[in-house]
């Protein structure tokens, strides 16, 4: 099994696609604090199918969250990161665990739903202003253990937890590329003793996450000049349709 193998059946146009959301994804992961999760399954799912898609994000987020840590790393709250990710190490074992044992049709059906629900959730938080302390954060925790465990595009409620246990801005993003980079550790331990590495997983990872690198560097210097809301709108707007696509897909692959 060689890395170059996994692309056998995609085209140079197909991997250039790829590339190109793989930068723009980290750049906007780098200025919101999410983004490459939801952005990936988009263009991802069509080409290569559902199930493989949360392996090949765990795999190359740990590219994408290290860059991002740093170029951010003297904003990071370490305490915080430590909180949630000793809450969240179980839950996102079970819940990766939960994933391999989808079929295709059901793995494009959770990661469309998380899709589109994050975008409501996101504003329901931001608009209510919850505020929690370290206490609530490890509860929040376990619970968002099981949803980043088996799904993509779920660094919504982690920014949401964050923010609401006092961290704002470059703290938010540098304190979530921590705790992202060790549950996906999580999550590709899960992933490779069920067998669900391929080559053609490691390929595409590989890919984005070389790509990727510099978005986060990108993004420190754009973070003071860009509009932020500007891109999280567009966001919410790809996400959505993404992901009602992705459960119209699984939904006829099932009748």
């Amino acid at each position: 099994m060689t890395i170059l193998s996994g692309f056998a059946d995609i085209s140079l146009l197909q991997l250039l696609l790829v590339a190109v959301v793989a930068l723009f994804a980290s750049v906007v992961g780098g200025l919101a604090g999410y983004g490459t999760g939801a952005l990936m399954p988009l263009v991802l799912v069509p080409l290569i199918g559902a199930e493989p898609v949360v392996p090949i994000i765990a795999i190359s987020s740990i590219f994408t969250n290290l860059s991002r840590f740093a170029a951010f790393i003297r904003y990071a709250d370490r305490r915080r990161a430590l909180i949630v990710i000793a809450s969240a190490c179980l839950t996102t074992a079970l819940g990766a665990y939960g994933y391999t044992r989808l079929t295709s049709a059901g793995a494009a059906l959770v990661i469309g739903t998380m899709l589109i629900l994050s975008v409501p959730l996101r504003r329901t938080l931001k608009r209510h202003d919850v505020k929690i302390g370290d206490g609530g954060l490890a509860a929040g925790s376990v619970g968002y253990g099981v949803v980043v465990g088996g799904t993509s595009g779920s660094g919504v409620i982690l920014l949401s937890l964050l923010m609401a246990a006092g961290l704002e801005g470059a703290a938010v993003i540098a304190t979530d590329a921590v705790i992202s980079v060790a549950t996906s550790i999580i999550k590709i331990s899960v992933f490779g003793v069920a067998g669900v590495i391929t080559a053609q997983v490691l390929a595409f990872a590989v890919l984005i996450g070389a790509i990727a690198l510099p978005g986060a560097f990108l993004a420190k210097a754009f973070v003071e000049r860009m509009p932020v809301h500007i891109h999280t709108a567009i966001l919410d707007a790809v996400v959505i349709a993404g992901g009602a696509v992705m459960i119209f897909a699984a939904a006829r692959s099932l009748l």
